[in-house]
């Protein structure tokens, strides 16, 4: 299996990682923890931002203190599902460009097509995060980055939920230099190229659709 990737192994991912697995948890219960889930997630994916220093004044003396340097973070979601992680993702950055992709699985071949596709001009210095719930066959994931890597950004990782050892193989594959950033590495895949034991359609269960 591909090695640039982290597990974000905090006890509150795990612990709500549970919750959102749980059949019966209710769609509002399950939106709520994706939310809350990648705000931690983001922290990760965030770590290595660029600082600089700035000299500012604070209520009792002057000092040089360090700040965020370079233009605004892009936060771009698969849709649909993508959106759970990015209304997370916004809580923490939310001042972020924000930009979607509209992928679907075909259902027979789970080749990735594309049906939509906006995200702000002029990636390049620019610090992406493409977010998805789930890295299952990676099939979507790999179109998705094929297509940014189009508007070459200045750095460029994935955030998911959960992915896969055939999830990670695929996406590395095409995309060795793309670090994934997730909650927890699952099983397999089944025939359908759904996870296992997983957590079932991240956005059924996100919208309430099923």
């Amino acid at each position: 299996m591909a090695s640039n990737y982290t597990v974000v192994d905090h006890p509150l991912v795990k612990h709500k990682l549970t919750l959102m697995r749980k059949a019966d948890t209710s769609t509002a219960s399950f939106r709520a923890l994706l939310g809350e889930i990648s705000l931690l997630l983001g922290y990760e994916a965030t770590r290595d931002m660029k600082l600089r220093d700035e000299e500012i004044q604070t209520p009792l003396a002057k000092m040089t203190s360090p700040i965020l340097d370079g233009k605004k973070v892009v936060l771009i979601s698969i849709m649909r599902a993508g959106q759970g992680i990015l209304d997370g993702m916004l809580t923490l950055m939310p001042s972020a460009r924000v930009g979607h992709i509209g992928l679907y699985r075909d259902p027979k071949t789970l080749t990735a097509i594309e049906y939509y596709y906006k995200v702000p001009g002029k990636l390049d210095d620019r610090d992406v995060i493409v977010c998805d719930p789930m890295l299952a066959t990676g099939n979507s994931a790999v179109a998705a980055i094929d297509r940014i890597k189009q508007g070459r950004p200045g750095s460029l990782k994935f955030v998911c939920l959960l992915t896969c050892p055939e999830g990670l193989e695929n996406f590395h594959a095409h995309h060795p230099d793309i670090p994934v950033i997730t909650a927890a590495i699952d099983e397999r895949l089944n025939e359908h190229g759904y996870i296992l034991p997983g957590l079932g359609d991240a956005g059924d269960r996100l919208f309430g659709t099923k």
